[in-house]
């Protein structure tokens, strides 16, 4: 079958099939001087009058079996143009700010105030006592209550957070690795308090402990019952939250701690074939559960690289699915990704540089064919973020959507001799160290072994010299720099309201039935010393007014909690 004719199938099926759900957003797409925008550029010695969409002037293109092999049409295997046949000319990606702080009135105000200058979903940053499982009166979250996220200890904290937002009608990304269940628990209860279908909730937990071991540090239990309990979730929203995304495999935070984009691509890679094989152990049938598999990627500064490392995560993720883990689904091959641009490119100096960063990082993201995005305010290498920096934050990536015309057509760099070069070149040294990593015995025992670590730590080191050398120029930092004074707005959490925390959990703790409570934290220590999905327990713990701390603790005296080792 020639090419031609795998196009017009491509038309004829998974195209037709996704324009009869979803209406691209106009009649046609031109540029300025009203030239048709094509959905699909293709190669350049494809016959146009066999129903291609365009037949660019680019000289010399792949053969037709290597262009099938490495690029195929979007929305088919091996995705590498893009899990959606149409991508942006449908629907636009889901723009997602992440924000919290304070209490949960305060980030709910800071919600309202996105969704009203057209945000698009929810992205939610819990305080650090919130991601390590302490509630707000716990000695040990003295001094850090609401600082770096919003502090949420009850399902009051989580009502008030979502006061007035429906949450049947919104995506919401939730940030939480060690405690995810039980924020879940927690949304999963408010959701049904507002009278929504649990089964129609959209969004994603984090849910991802390995990279917590790797590059990050807010991990509570030891590995063995952490993977346990993201199986119970994976096996808990397959039956009940179907639309809901179980994990966020997150490469961002690893390539945070000073990763290259190879080794962001791999390690990333390497952590979800863990989870995939940990949910096939438990025994969860791989199709069940893989297309509720999500990633999160960094978008940093080299512009190019961060394309093509879109796109070969893409294709590489598709192959391990279908050919390592025998998935069956199309859907289950499909990697789709949440972006966030780079924060340890934020400079402290000439803040309003970057804007310029990212944007640039924010392009990247969009033409690699992120599913959702979030961008970095100006200000955040300072303080936390201010009204008028997330605004044009969010302004950055609607003038991306609506201006730049770079949404009008998919994978529109794909064929660039340079951008495919990248991209195998990514996934060749990706393949390299997920075969490394497999010799090790996967992801889990080169964690242990301090593999991931010292890759990740020996790549931040060169970076960092090569920037004090000055052979990698910083603008601001370490060339162009100004004698400067700050006049930025800043944003500043009121202390008091830590004490307002631990007001309303005495008031939580004086007003429920204490027997109710002992009677559940019993059923739940039971229950995590055997095999029991703890998910529903979870629920009904926070129903009844049981905390995030106590839910924690309990786990705590069970499992122990995970104490890294130096290498």
């Amino acid at each position: 079958m020639t090419l031609n004719d795998q196009y017009n199938k491509w038309k004829e099926t998974t195209l037709k099939k996704s324009l009869d759900r979803f209406k691209e957003r106009k009649e046609r797409f031109e540029t300025s001087a009203g030239i048709e925008v094509p959905r699909v550029a293709m190669p350049a010695e494809v016959d146009s009058t066999a129903g291609f969409d365009t037949t660019p002037s680019a000289p010399t293109q792949p053969a037709e079996e290597s262009y099938l092999e490495k690029l195929g049409f979007p929305g088919e295997y091996p995705y590498t143009r893009g899990v959606q046949p149409t991508m942006y000319r449908s629907r636009f990606w889901t723009m997602r700010q992440y924000a919290g702080f304070s209490t949960a009135e305060d980030s709910n105000k800071r919600y309202r105030y996105l969704l009203g200058q057209g945000q698009t979903g929810l992205s939610v940053a819990f305080d650090l006592p919130t991601q390590i499982g302490y509630d707000a009166d716990d000695p040990i979250a003295a001094g850090e209550v609401g600082k770096v996220g919003v502090s949420i200890s009850s399902i009051k904290d989580m009502e008030q957070l979502f006061d007035q937002i429906p949450l049947e009608k919104v995506s919401t990304s939730m940030t939480i690795n060690a405690p995810a269940g039980v924020l879940l628990a927690m949304y999963i209860a408010v959701a049904k308090r507002q009278g929504a279908d649990v089964s129609k909730l959209r969004g994603t937990i984090q849910n991802d402990i390995l990279k917590e071991y790797v590059a990050r540090g807010t991990y509570i239990f030891p590995p063995e019952p952490s993977m346990r309990l993201i199986t119970d979730i994976f096996q808990y929203c397959a039956k009940d939250v179907p639309n809901w995304n179980t994990i966020s495999i997150s490469g961002y935070h690893i390539r945070e701690a000073g990763s290259t984009a190879v080794q962001e691509v791999a390690f990333t890679l390497a952590n979800g074939m863990a989870y995939v094989e940990a949910a096939l152990q438990a025994g969860l049938n791989v199709d069940e559960f893989a297309g509720q598999l999500s990633f999160f990627f960094n978008a940093h500064n080299n512009f190019l690289e961060e394309v093509a490392k879109f796109r070969a995560a893409r294709r590489l993720w598709a192959k391990i699915m279908r050919e390592r883990f025998k998935a069956g689904k199309p859907s289950s091959w499909q990697l789709r990704f949440h972006t966030q641009t780079a924060g340890s490119t934020l400079t402290a100096q000439q803040p309003e540089n970057n804007v310029v960063r990212v944007t640039v990082q924010a392009l990247s993201a969009v033409l690699g064919g992120t599913q959702s995005l979030h961008t970095n305010s100006m200000d955040e290498a300072l303080w936390l973020p201010t009204e008028k920096a997330v605004r044009v934050a969010l302004r950055t990536q609607q003038i991306l959507a609506h201006e730049s015309g770079v949404a009008d057509s998919v994978d529109p760099l794909a064929g660039s001799y340079l951008i495919e070069y990248l991209t195998d070149e990514i996934e060749k040294g990706a393949q390299e160290y997920i075969a490394r990593i497999d010799d090790m015995g996967g992801a889990l025992q080169s964690i242990e072994k301090g593999f991931m670590q010292n890759e990740i730590q020996n790549a931040a080191y060169a970076a960092q010299q090569a920037i004090e050398r000055g052979e990698q120029v910083v603008v601001g930092v370490n060339q162009f720099t100004v004698e400067e004074s700050l006049t930025l707005e800043r944003l500043k959490v009121d202390p008091a309201i830590e004490l307002g925390q631990r007001e309303r959990l005495k008031e939580l703790r004086e007003r429920r039935k204490k027997e109710r409570v002992d009677e559940l934290l019993g059923k739940l220590v039971s229950a995590a010393k055997g095999t029991e999905n703890l998910m529903p327990l979870f629920i009904e713990c926070v129903e009844n007014d049981i905390t995030l701390g106590e839910i924690c603790n309990a786990l705590r005296g069970v499992w122990g909690e995970y104490v890294a080792e130096g290498f």
